[in-house]
């Protein structure tokens, strides 16, 4: 046994950070940085400034996208 915790039997948890990178949320998401971007300037991702960082408050974004009962909300266009 090496100490790990999985050679212990134990699983690793995946880590949740409210916050995160404009680059690393669009490498995830996908999107091109300079879409992240501007859907930070025009209000459509929440954001917050942390000392000279403007990072994207992803913990928001979870809340804003999942109702009060745990569903996911669906927006007709």
């Amino acid at each position: 046994m090496d100490g790990s915790p999985e050679s212990q039997g134990l699983k690793r948890w995946p880590v949740f950070f409210p916050v995160m990178t404009r680059d690393k949320f669009a490498e995830l998401s996908g999107l091109p940085e300079g879409v992240v971007q501007g859907m930070i300037e025009k209000g459509h991702l929440p954001s917050i400034k942390i000392g000279r960082y403007r990072l994207v408050n992803v913990a928001k974004l979870a809340k804003e996208c999942v109702g009060g009962d745990g569903e996911v909300e669906s927006r007709s266009h």
